[in-house]
């Protein structure tokens, strides 16, 4: 699939921006930091990322003890000191997508595998020839914005599901460098719709599962050994249209100083004739996966959402007032 420059910048048109002091302050805030580490050499935006996670672990206590709650509930039999480190690595993660981010401008076929390499394609070649869609199973892992983009730069443009930036000018220039490659945000005013004719068409589409949801949008599933309110769409999706759902994650190798992109084998989905039956089930089954990647690279997890927020019926909040 390739995608002209017009189609993109239809795609990156948005509402009428809302104006106020704020809205302007955090656009030029946010064009400022992507400007100046986008700039800098590679090394030294590194190293001032790593400033700006530490500086955001230490005055972000907020999401430093949402973290920290997360991981007393997931990791139980490790220590406060090994959770702590964990969460260190969480902040320096996201400074090192800010440094992805932030160069997107500047990659192209010829230097992307200086930065990313593949592990898997072969998966995905196997998916697209069953012909009936492809939906990438994935999360807020690694460098999750460099994961798409980088599938884009090496020749695969996708369209993925986004839930929109309340700043329209920040989300229109989030929009405008996450396009670069070809890829197709998905709005989720739309989502449904859009994601069912990109699957008939035998395109690519990706989706963030790993965040809390309501309990109308979503079903409980085990994550960690806790029930956590997951969105069924993937599962609903892939039963109705038949499309193979591939699990893809981003691992930064810091041997090697580069990200591997790999892909999973589709999952083979549990279809029983109960519907609602299947959706829990195979829903179960993406937790299951995400969880093993977590658990094994538990620092490049977003470990500081609230991902047990949604409780079932009648169950008191596992997270302090």
């Amino acid at each position: 699939m390739t995608v002209s420059d017009s189609q993109r910048r239809k795609y990156v048109k948005i509402p009428r921006m809302r104006g106020g002091t704020k809205d302007f302050i955090e656009y030029t805030l946010a064009r400022l930091l992507l400007g100046i580490f986008g700039l800098m050499p590679r090394r030294i935006a590194s190293l001032a990322a790593r400033l700006f996670s530490w500086l955001g672990f230490k005055l972000a206590r907020r999401q430093r003890m949402a973290g920290l709650h997360n991981l007393r509930m997931a990791l139980p039999q490790l220590s406060d000191d090994e959770r702590y480190r964990i969460l260190g690595g969480c902040f320096r993660n996201l400074g090192r997508l800010l440094v992805e981010f932030s160069r997107f401008p500047s990659l192209t076929r010829a230097n992307i595998d200086k930065l990313v390499f593949y592990d898997g394609l072969e998966n995905y070649h196997e998916a697209l020839r069953r012909g009936r869609g492809v939906i990438f199973l994935t999360g807020h892992f690694g460098s999750w914005e460099l994961s798409a983009f980088a599938h884009s730069i090496f020749g695969y443009p996708m369209k993925f599901v986004v839930r929109p930036i309340d700043n329209a000018r920040v989300d229109k220039l989030i929009t405008r460098y996450r396009t670069l490659g070809g890829n197709i945000p998905i709005q989720r005013r739309s989502t449904a719709r859009d994601i069912l004719r990109a699957l008939r068409q035998n395109e690519v589409v990706g989706i963030l599962f790993d965040q809390n949801t309501t309990r109308s949008e979503g079903v409980f599933a085990d994550f960690f050994g806790i029930p956590a309110a997951t969105t069924s769409a993937i599962a609903t999706l892939a039963l109705r249209t038949g499309a193979a759902v591939i699990p893809g994650f981003l691992i930064w190798e810091e041997k090697l100083g580069k990200h591997r992109l790999r892909f999973d084998p589709p999952v083979e989905l549990v279809e029983t004739g109960d519907a609602a039956g299947d959706v829990v089930e195979n829903t179960r089954a993406f937790n299951q996966i995400l969880e093993g990647y977590v658990r094994k690279y538990p620092d490049q997890w977003l470990w500081i959402h609230r991902r047990w927020k949604t409780r079932p019926e009648g169950e008191e909040s596992l997270y302090p007032q």
